[in-house]
């Protein structure tokens, strides 16, 4: 009879208590989620223990939860600590909330870290506390599975027929104390009794009881996950065995999801690190992974024809994706299936079936390539919000000046490197950003260089204009004359039929073979600073009256490379022996007879020494090496940089 008579007193206590008149219903609620919680004060937090020298405190220690991932000590809990609430860790927040491993907790929010431990976020405070449990006076007590304290046995059957026992709970906490750490007395009655009996089993029948003890509580854990469900005013609630426990929390707080096991790897496919490689692995969709480490995803050589919208809900962190040579159309990419890439820098969709450039790709792309597809337009929006955009590669598609707005580009604020190859454009494309330096338009159809069309981009360093439709009176005086970055064009298999004047002033690199040039005009090249490094004239038709004696007159001191072989010229050409930092000299495949205009080569062996000339070809010409001056290359290095054989007998 005298469990039933404290049970009464008990709930007559707690009556009395939540019908007190002398706080409002709201702190009524709040001091009743609190007790029910385990964050009230303990029965006994008015009373201190008295301490004994040489004894622990009563009760057992509690170590400190783990907040912002460092544990900063071991605190008693409220048994002991008189008039003075536990107070773990003690976080400034912003507006009332609280930090919690580098979770945002609002004012109010309660949470448990670990099993019989609750926390409370109080106006930037973190207050944590353990559950402490009544004593009781009965013959025998259990403890409910889902429950903190025990309680007796009579009462236990209408809670819950699965029982955990003490064993489990030291398990949970992560505190498992000796029997000499705790006092004595303050040790349940039941736990007490238990500790006993367990004593006088036989250690093997102890092993197999704990084993049996935490299976049976992993199961319960699997088993009590709380079920969320919508408030009224759109909150998230937890739903618990009792109503009034129940606590609101702000719809924006994340709730955990238990871990999804993702499905294996395709055949095909492997992984390393943070890469997953899928070359020619024969998929026809993007695999499900989910793997929040991954960065790097190769799926080349597939028959992948569509991207959902969900396609990379599971690797959301990726940095790069290549998706080369698979057969990806326009409308089988979703609109919003790249948006969750928030940290996406380089995606390759060559070799694919794509008419138009995706929607809503990520901001922090640095390279995009859409090489070898169908585009056919990219309008004023095509490109927008790609601020971060480096390299752009559009090679092989259907653009022209007529359908790619001259907005297209206005958005690529930090674009530099620029490929337009293998389209259909027939003049320079208009509104190029500011920031580029490096222009590809190889295999167009381009006639003519407008004086408007390098205006804005003063930081272009090189051009590439091969394989178009190029003359040079189609080349305006003013277009790119004044440019003071560009250093290298490149203007072969054009319509050339003379040098073109008006280079720009800081040129030191031009290209201009598989032309049909005939001559080099005088002074060409004298307007030039610091001068012309490299000119390459292979594959045209020059001939010794299309060189003048100021054709290469401003390039004497700089040029260090010069290509004249598959011409029509029938001696050395003039100057070649006054370019001082000459190295490589390309002369063969004429029709050259004679090694020098300059026969005697004796006045000028002086100034040869200065000479940094190091290879000579000559070979396929028409030189006959019997009759050579001892003298003829008295200006290279080594002998044996000369090629001079084989050479034509007609």
């Amino acid at each position: 009879m005298q469990a039933p008579s404290l049970l009464c007193y008990f709930l007559l206590v707690s009556l009395c208590t939540d019908f007190c008149p002398a706080e409002g219903g709201a702190g009524r609620r709040q001091r009743r989620r609190m007790r029910q919680r385990g964050l009230g004060r303990s029965p006994w937090a008015g009373r201190r223990a008295p301490r004994t020298p040489g004894m622990e405190p009563p009760g057992p220690r509690i170590p400190l939860i783990n907040i912002d991932d460092s544990v900063m000590g071991v605190f008693d809990s409220l048994v002991g600590l008189g008039e003075h609430e536990s107070t773990y860790s003690v976080l400034p927040g912003k507006n009332g909330q609280c930090t919690a491993n580098g979770m945002i907790m609002f004012d109010k929010a309660v949470w448990s870290p670990k099993p019989c431990v609750t926390c409370l976020c109080s106006k930037g405070e973190v207050i944590c506390d353990t559950t402490m449990c009544h004593p009781l006076k009965c013959p025998q007590t259990i403890i409910p599975a889902g429950e903190c304290c025990p309680v007796c046995s009579e009462t236990a059957s209408s809670l819950d027929s699965s029982i955990i026992s003490l064993d489990d709970i030291s398990e949970l906490s992560g505190d498992s104390p000796e029997p000499k750490d705790l006092n004595n007395t303050n040790v349940l009655p039941s736990a007490q009794t238990q500790m006993e009996k367990d004593e006088l089993l036989p250690t093997e029948k102890r092993k197999r009881k704990g084993r049996k003890n935490r299976q049976r509580h992993k199961g319960h854990r699997r088993e009590k996950l709380p079920v969320p469900r919508a408030g009224a005013e759109g909150d998230v609630q937890y739903e618990s065995d009792e109503d009034d426990g129940a606590f609101r929390i702000p719809a924006h707080f994340p709730i955990p999801v238990p871990p999804v096991e993702a499905p294996p790897l395709p055949s095909g496919c492997s992984t390393s690190d943070t890469t997953v490689s899928c070359i020619n692995a024969k998929l026809t969709q993007i695999p499900p992974i989910s793997d929040p480490d991954l960065t790097s995803l190769d799926l080349t050589g597939n028959s992948i024809t569509a991207i959902s919208d969900e396609a990379f809900n599971g690797i959301p962190n990726l940095e790069w994706i290549d998706l080369s040579k698979n057969n990806i159309t326009s409308p089988g990419i979703g609109p919003k299936a790249f948006k969750i890439l928030k940290k996406l820098k380089r995606l390759y969709l060559d070799g694919n079936m794509l008419v138009h450039i995706p929607s809503e790709l990520p901001s922090a792309l640095e390279e995009i390539k859409i090489n070898d597809n169908q585009l056919h337009a990219i309008d004023e929006d095509g490109l927008k919000d790609l601020k971060n955009l480096v390299t752009l590669e559009l090679e092989g598609n259907k653009l022209s000046e007529a359908n790619v707005s001259p907005l297209a580009f206005y958005p690529l604020k930090s674009l530099s490197y620029l490929r337009l190859g293998r389209n259909k454009f027939r003049i320079i494309p208009q509104g190029l950003p500011a920031t580029l330096e490096e222009l590809y338009l190889e295999h167009n159809q381009i006639e003519e260089v407008s004086e408007i069309c390098f205006n804005h981009t003063r930081n272009i360093n090189i051009i590439g204009l091969k394989h178009n439709k190029l003359e040079e009176h189609r080349i305006a005086p003013l277009a790119w004359i004044n440019q003071e970055n560009l250093e290298s064009i490149d203007l072969s298999y054009n319509k050339l039929y003379h040098v073109p004047s008006y280079l720009p002033k800081s040129l030191l690199h031009l290209v201009l073979i598989g032309n049909q040039i005939e001559r080099i005009p005088g002074y060409v090249f004298g307007h030039m600073r610091p001068g012309l490094e490299y000119l390459y004239l292979s594959f045209n038709k020059l001939t010794d009256d299309g060189i003048d004696p100021v054709s290469f007159f401003g390039a004497y001191h700089s040029l260090r490379e010069l290509f004249l072989d598959h011409n029509e010229l029938k001696a050395v050409p003039f100057g070649i022996d006054e370019m001082r930092k000459l190295r490589f000299l390309r002369l063969n495949n004429n029709k050259i007879r004679t090694q020098t205009n300059h026969e005697d080569e004796d006045e000028h062996s002086e100034e040869n020494e200065d000479s940094h000339l190091e290879h000579v070809h000559l070979e396929n010409n028409y030189i006959n090496t019997r009759q050579l001056s001892p003298h003829s290359f008295s200006c290279i290095r080594s002998y044996c940089s000369v090629v001079l054989k084989p050479q034509k007998t007609k």
